[in-house]
């Protein structure tokens, strides 16, 4: 069982969150000013990278509240989570070998 640690509960079983997409992703500040194409661009085109990624994560089962995280791609290991809000933090190479393991 892969555990979570929620920024504001603590480690809980992964059944409790779902994944929201990308993080510090920024809305368009006039969305009716887009063609279609950059709104599809906005929408649906996101980073699909080999390792590591931040993404929002919601604590479904427990809080009900979102928050981001760093998590590795390739072994679904998270290397940190931060509430949203917060500036992605810098992952030592430490850290990024240990989630890539």
């Amino acid at each position: 069982m892969l555990l979570i640690r929620c920024p504001y509960c603590g480690e809980r079983a992964e059944v409790e969150f779902s994944n929201g997409g990308e993080a510090h992703i920024d809305r368009p500040l006039d969305p009716m000013s887009l063609t279609d194409e950059e709104w599809a661009q906005f929408l649906y085109m996101r980073d699909n990278p080999k390792g590591l990624i931040a993404e929002r994560w919601r604590h479904a089962h427990g809080c009900n509240r979102f928050f981001n995280a760093i998590r590795d791609t390739r072994t679904d290991r998270f290397v940190v989570t931060y509430e949203i809000g917060q500036p992605r933090p810098e992952v030592t190479p430490e850290q990024a070998a240990e989630a890539a393991r």
